[in-house]
């Protein structure tokens, strides 16, 4: 009798298309059977721990048109493909977005940011360890949060919208994107959708399985960036364990216009607080035609935690949060 290493991953089938059309046949013929492989520094954890079991992966690396940055007309457009570290060092994304060029220079640890892809870093899955071990929660399509519950290991789990599961987005861009008001295109043979950045990421409520609004078939292939928020203040600040290597316990994009220290208009979102990457909309109807002040931030900063609900480990995210924003509107 021969016994089954269980170090010896499964049999999968590799597609390395070339062409987006060829890409697009493959994504809708397979479905849910078809995993899309980027920089695969996520994919390659889910099959080992046998978390997940694609029956083919789909290379999107090889296809030119969805690499690389590019001027529009009214802005830039990145391609899905694009590794972070492109973007972290691109001249044009440095110059006139450099909010998204700090948030991509931050991930993770130099080697991940050369082979990982934008898309990769949004559409990744919760970092929840609960779910990464393969028990069946919610998310898995159990009935039960084990994080939510008063055993429940929650110190990085989220502060706003859960439902059932309370495990947070864990990219570092996706709220940069928000901040800049991007776009995000989703290909698929039926043609593009053209989705805000903001809508782009769901949260338990409206889907527990998923955590965009990516359908069966459908592959991101780039990221529309406009022009209205070049050359704008940025901040941005991450807070996580350690400086490298980890997710954030929270992060924070602001994008601002200042003219004489009044603060015209702003854009400002947090992540790792939420399933979805939260947008402070009533901290930005606040700051608009406001002077700059310390006081002001503290304002800013205490209305941005209103309605959180910590959990057991984790009540330390609501000042974290707090003095985030402060920071961020202090510049």
């Amino acid at each position: 009798m021969v016994a089954t290493s269980h170090d010896v991953m499964p049999d999968i089938e590799l597609y390395q298309p070339a062409d987006e059309a060829n890409a697009l046949e493959l994504a809708d013929s397979l479905g849910a059977d078809g995993w899309l492989l980027g920089g695969g520094q996520d994919t390659y954890g889910w099959l080992k721990d046998r978390n997940k079991s694609p029956a083919a992966m789909i290379e999107l690396t090889r296809i030119d048109a969805w690499k690389g940055v590019s001027e529009t007309g009214d802005g830039i457009e990145i391609g899905a493909v694009t590794t972070l570290t492109e973007i972290a060092n691109h001249p044009l994304i440095q110059s006139r977005f450099g909010l998204l060029a700090e948030a991509a220079g931050i991930v993770a640890s130099p080697q991940i940011r050369n082979v990982g892809t934008l898309a990769g870093n949004l559409i990744q899955d919760t970092r929840c360890w609960y779910y990464r071990r393969g028990l069946s929660c919610y998310r898995a399509g159990g009935n039960i949060c084990y994080a939510d519950s008063p055993e429940g290991l929650n110190r990085e789990h989220a502060l706003f919208g859960s439902s059932r599961c309370v495990a947070v987005s864990p990219s570092d861009t996706a709220p940069a994107l928000v901040a800049l008001d991007a776009t995000m295109v989703v290909s698929s043979v039926s043609g593009q959708r053209l989705i805000a950045a903001e809508d782009f990421f769901v949260g338990p409520a409206r889907d527990i399985l998923n955590m965009t609004v990516l359908n069966e078939g459908e592959i991101l292939t780039a990221v529309r960036i406009p022009n209205t928020w070049a050359d704008a203040e940025y901040y941005f600040e991450k807070v996580a364990d350690r400086n490298v290597w980890d997710f954030a316990l929270v992060n924070i994009a602001s994008a601002m216009r200042v003219e004489g220290g009044v603060i015209q208009d702003v854009r400002m979102a947090c992540g790792a607080v939420e399933c979805v990457p939260r947008r402070l909309s009533s901290v930005e109807n606040l700051l608009r035609g406001q002077t700059r002040s310390e006081e002001l931030g503290v304002q800013a900063g205490d209305l941005a935690v209103q309605g959180a609900r910590p959990l057991n480990y984790n009540h330390f995210k609501v000042p974290l949060m707090a003095n985030l924003v402060k920071r961020a509107v202090r510049g």
